[in-house]
């Protein structure tokens, strides 16, 4: 894991030239250096050639995390017998964006069981071949970008809503051979990415864990005894894709008090995919949204541990809420579909100013 001097380095370097001191701020980044918080978007190679795309990026985050470029599929999408098994192309080309513009990059994501390739899934691999795939994935891919990307999430989404551990390639179909030893799996693909880069910052990512609850209570109990036997983690991400219903004082309490509890095992904590889907664009239901997005950013900058504010893309014209609700929800992000900042964007900019 980093030192925190080799942090405090990176963290000046995103926040340099942002303008602190001044006056008067203008941009997320600025305000957020001003909590010394990393303010991050979800990001799409392929649309950095659009200028209004790439100047938003860039002046306003001070991060920027591959919203598909770096999971399994898009990274290493031919098998090892390949004389290329692996296609770096895009996602290199965030990371140069980013360290153009004085930003961090953040991985997305080593482990998980969706957007696995199919020479993967179709190739029906013994448990120990497929721990032999995921071992080599997972040193390959941490070692490119090694002091390029600081932080991973390594393990995404292995537990169900029940708290149960979810049923996937990696964990028992037909697995890696460990799915008899609980979260040993997970434990496993820490300890293959400390190995790969020691100095990254590693971290679970989930969703549905944001308040107390079943799953967010076997996520703690796993990562507690992480903490206790030295399992190389550093912190937990949580999604957050919410709509206006997480506006309600119980919901909003338990996400604090989560939070607390979370940063009580000396975890660092990211809001890692944050998006608030709306069901129309009308006036009520963007200022309605404006208000939830100021008060969890409020809920971060009061919780010393929460150190990230990323928000899952940021322009609505590319966001995947309307294609992921077949069209009944969309108008999620702080950027209209016309780079026209919302109600979202000053409610954020408000709670870190």
């Amino acid at each position: 894991m980093l030192s925190p001097a080799v942090l405090l380095s990176l963290i000046a370097a995103c926040f340099a030239n942002t303008g602190v001191g001044k006056a008067e701020t203008q941009t997320l980044r600025e305000a957020a250096a001003r909590h010394r918080m990393i303010i991050g978007t979800a990001a799409d190679a392929v649309h950095l050639k659009e200028n209004d795309y790439a100047t938003t990026l860039s002046g306003e985050f001070n991060q920027l995390q591959a919203e598909n470029e770096m999971k399994f599929d898009a990274l290493h999408p031919r098998p090892d017998t390949d004389p290329n098994p692996y296609n770096f192309g895009p996602a290199d080309q965030l990371v140069e964006f980013a360290q153009s513009h004085k930003m961090l990059v953040r991985g997305h994501t080593l482990m998980w069981h969706s957007q696995v390739a199919r020479w993967v899934t179709g190739g029906h691999y013994t448990p120990d071949q497929l721990s032999t795939i995921l071992k080599g994935h997972i040193d390959t891919v941490m070692k490119h970008y090694a002091g390029k990307v600081y932080a991973w999430d390594v393990v995404n989404e292995a537990f169900n809503d029940d708290g149960a551990l979810r049923s996937t390639i990696w964990y028992n179909r037909p697995g890696i051979g460990l799915a008899d030893q609980g979260t040993k799996t997970i434990e496993q693909a820490f300890r293959w990415a400390h190995d790969a880069d020691p100095k990254a910052q590693l971290f679970y990512n989930d969703y549905g864990i944001e308040t107390l609850g079943k799953k967010s209570d076997a996520v703690y109990a796993m990562l507690k005894d992480f903490r206790a036997r030295g399992v190389p983690v550093y912190g937990i991400g949580f999604q957050c894709h919410f709509d206006l219903s997480f506006d309600n004082p119980g919901a909003l309490n338990s996400f604090e008090q989560n939070l607390k509890r979370f940063a009580g095992l000396g975890l660092k904590l990211h809001i890692t995919e944050l998006d608030i889907r709306l069901k129309d664009s009308s006036d009520a239901s963007l200022q309605a949204q404006a208000k939830l997005y100021g008060e969890l950013a409020g809920i971060c900058v009061k919780q010393r541990a929460c150190k990230l504010f990323q928000i899952w893309g940021f322009t609505d014209k590319y966001s995947w809420i309307p294609g992921f609700t077949r069209g009944a929800a969309g108008w999620a992000l702080p950027f209209d579909d016309h780079y026209q900042k919302k109600p979202a964007y000053q409610a954020i900019f408000d709670a870190f100013k």
